[in-house]
């Protein structure tokens, strides 16, 4: 094991940092801003705000100021950047770029934290390299001294990229893209409702000008009939595949169709296709009541997404760990995120690999386009090619295997999209799709039905579970759910669920010895708002509740809004994991989050008094607490309520509120319509490719017994892996039903930092560089 790295060493004593936000604004900038701001304070740096991006730099004066504490306090939950962001052309100009110079050093500043799009960082990049000159042009014209130019001999520049196309390769998610794709979602959502009423067809038009992330991903989010993007344009003779979809879907019983128009769709010769032209096509082929709704610039606003606060916070303060580590041989870094990983990549080479893109399309080499756009993007496009297109049944491979899905243990918003995408892959992989309802239980009782393409139609947005789903673990029922397995001809099993789940697989895997009916392929996905279910670092339904835990929280901090001091004490669901309460404390700006995982005694709840008692005679307002709901038997939600109230008498007066079951209803949000989807198609192919491995008996019987034919698919990191489940015994606690070590408590410590405690931060994992990955040509 390396030697754990903490950044007590790194001082930004005697360092000025400016931040500055450019190019379009995008939701969750402001929780950058904080992020840069409150770290860079917090190792002791001088601050500036750089208002209206270049141009504030290039003006000076008022433009750049000096930053406290409070200076950022309430705009976590705020869309836009309360910085201001311009357009600047005298940046572009030398004269312009040595007037900024000067305005920087005459201020002592030498680090630069840019939050744009790649325009924005490639002038930064630019500004730097010209650096030493433009000081040596300004010492020459008398404008700064010698001595100047010898202090701030280098400019380090680390950029954030803010851009809600998810257009910069390099980075999984830029900060705006999640929450440009909850107003998307939104609003098709509600469409949806209406085009039913009327049986309409709606052609709805997304950002993305060059990039068709946010119309692919919302595609996939709502099982639209067709998606036009840039980096993929349909084929010759679109028109006619098209309207024949439309006219089968509405064959089938679908009472609307939704189409899907990136503002930057193009045809494979590169010709616009515009939403008003795809209407008329639709309303003169096939008659159909069309309407075209463009969203506009509704997707750049609103509040910030719970996933694009934490993804901002974390940017933020590693982005400060940058410019303190940076030397002058470091190159202009971004910090970028890949799975669950911050990563730092050479600026120029994500926008080199960026600038590729869009020659790749230019050119017409529209598969070097998407795979350039990375990974992630590849994946989202085939997931939604594999489920869109139903295939007659000549064309279908015929396996006459028989695969089952059912949902185990609590609800969770994205079961339904993962069970859709489960049953149509299946389909198109030639077996017969069955779903069992009520889970183990109902398993037992034999209710388990055969399930078809269109069935499923219209689930991806449904919270709860359709299927039923129940606690219930297969444990007492062997007997009964090994009989239904024989009658039914059962082959795979697919299982998502949480704990209950993972328990229920271990428990058939022990039961192969006794009945060969479970020597199948078995699999199970994790699906929990408490996110505790070992071998996965994130579960289908756990954003759902965060972003909700988050939503209220930014409610009931704006009930005190006009009145005095006030400290509110929230629990969390989550059993003994305190992940919604972390992250929901990281994503909402609390104080403080308690858990069952950090023990904590009445010393540190009497510090924490104090210390909000400290805060709240500055000009902060209100203060926030969450609470995991099992993270102690004594100190309870009342026992906290109590003691800060007496402790804060005359400062503060407290209020408590108990989340419950709000947190597990609710429709999912885009990121888990997406992970469940995609999750769950990678499972079925899984099994798939079990299924052709595995001994066959006899026709249709399938015999297999390893321990790797029992898996659970998890997100580790940044890949989405199988491991057996026999092998995540070790890494169980199981009698608090959690996974023994969790990488976001690694995150823990931010929350702090950013709530102004003295805290130790482990940055083992920061300050490795590392290079952008070029696809092969090779990879599909």
């Amino acid at each position: 094991m390396p030697d754990k790295k903490f950044f007590e060493n790194l001082s930004g004593e005697g360092k000025a940092i400016g931040v500055l936000t450019s190019g379009g604004d995008a939701q969750g900038m402001n929780a950058a801003v904080r992020a840069v701001v409150r770290m860079g304070i917090y190792v002791e740096a001088k601050v500036y705000f750089i208002y209206e991006g270049y141009q504030g730099m290039v003006d000076g004066g008022d433009n750049i100021a000096e930053v406290s504490w409070e200076s950022v306090s309430s705009i976590l939950q705020v869309g836009g950047t309360v910085i201001g962001s311009a357009r600047c052309k005298p940046f572009r100009t030398r004269e312009g770029r040595v007037r900024a110079a000067c305005n920087l050093v005459k201020r002592g500043i030498s680090n630069l934290c840019v939050i744009g799009g790649d325009g924005s960082l490639t002038g930064a990049n630019q500004f730097r390299e010209e650096w030493s000159g433009l000081l040596e042009e300004l010492a020459r014209s008398g404008e700064i001294d010698d001595e100047a130019v010898k202090k701030h001999a280098y400019l380090n520049i680390v950029g954030m990229v803010g851009s809600i196309d998810n257009d910069f390769c390099g980075t999984d998610m830029t900060i705006g893209t999640d929450s440009a794709l909850h107003r998307i979602i939104e609003v098709v959502d509600a469409i949806m409702t209406t085009a039913q009423s009327h049986q309409r067809t709606f052609v709805l038009e997304v950002m993305g000008r060059h990039c068709g992330y946010l119309a692919l991903v919302s595609a996939l989010a709502c099982g639209a009939d067709w998606v036009f993007i840039p980096e993929y344009p349909p084929e010759q003779g679109w028109e006619d595949q098209m309207c024949s979809k439309l006219s089968e879907n509405r064959a089938r019983k679908k009472r609307l169709n939704i189409i899907i128009v990136a503002e930057g769709a193009i045809d494979c010769h590169n010709k616009a296709i515009t939403s008003e032209q795809i209407k008329d096509l639709v309303v003169q082929r096939l008659g159909y009541d069309t309407r075209v709704t463009i969203l506009g610039h509704v997707q750049r606003g609103g509040t910030p997404s719970a996933f694009d606060r934490i993804l901002a916070s974390r940017m933020g303060v590693e982005a400060v760990l940058a410019l303190l580590e940076a030397t002058p041989k470091t190159p202009a870094c971004v910090v970028s995120l890949s799975g669950n990983q911050a990563v730092r990549l050479p600026l120029m080479e994500c926008v080199q690999m960026t600038q590729e893109v869009q020659k790749a399309m230019d050119g017409r080499k529209f598969l070097e386009a998407v795979q350039l756009r990375g990974r992630s993007f590849e994946n989202n496009l085939n997931t939604y090619k594999l489920l869109s297109n139903k295939k007659s049944a000549a064309e279908l491979p015929k396996t006459n295997f028989n695969v089952a899905v059912l949902n185990v243990g609590a609800p969770a918003a994205g079961m339904n999209a993962a069970v859709r995408s489960a049953v149509r892959i299946g389909i198109t992989e030639g077996h017969n799709m069955f779903a069992v309802t009520d889970g183990f239980e109902g398993f037992s009782r034999g209710q388990i039905k055969e399930i078809s393409w269109g069935d499923v139609g219209g689930w991806t947005g449904q919270g709860g579970s359709i299927l039923g789903t129940k606690r219930t673990l297969p444990g007492k029922y062997l007997k009964k759910i090994a009989e239904q397995m024989r009658a039914n001809n059962i082959n795979a099993l697919l299982v998502i669920g949480g704990f209950e789940a993972y328990l229920g697989l271990l428990e058939l895997s022990a039961a192969r010895e006794t009945y060969e009916e479970f020597c199948i392929p078995m699999v199970m996905v994790p699906a929990t708002v408490s996110n505790n279910v070992p071998g996965s670092d994130f579960s289908i339904g756990a954003d759902t509740a965060l972003n909700t835990i988050t939503d209220t929280c930014d409610r009931i901090k704006l009930s005190a809004s006009g009145t005095k001091r006030r400290v509110f004490i929230i629990e969390t669901m989550g059993g003994y994991c305190g992940y919604l309460a972390s992250m929901g404390g990281l994503a909402a700006g609390a104080d403080v989050a308690y858990i069952f995982e950090e023990k904590f005694d009445i010393r540190e709840l009497q510090a924490n008094v104090e210390h909000l008692t400290e805060k709240m005679k500055t000009s902060i307002q209100r203060g926030l607490v969450l609470r995991n709901e099992n993270s102690s038997e004594n100190y309870t939600t009342d026992f906290i309520y109590q003691l800060y109230s007496e402790e804060g008498k005359g400062v503060f007066d407290t209020r408590k509120n108990v989340l419950g079951h709000m947190q597990q209803g609710g429709a999912p949000s885009p990121f888990d319509r997406n992970f469940g989807t995609k999750i769950a198609a990678k499972a079925v192919l899984w099994l798939s490719k079990k299924l052709k491995e595995s001994h066959q008996r006899e026709e249709g019987k399938i015999f297999t017994n390893t321990e790797d034919t029992v898996c659970l698919l998890g997100m580790r990191r940044r890949n989405l892996v199988f491991q057996p489940v026999g092998q995540l015994r070790d890494e169980t606690d199981f009698e608090h039903r959690i996974p023994r070590e969790q990488w976001w408590l690694k995150l823990r410590p931010l929350m702090k930092i950013l709530a102004k405690y003295k805290t130790s931060y482990d940055i083992s994992d920061s300050g490795q560089l590392e290079h952008v990955r070029r696809p092969k040509p090779t990879e599909a």
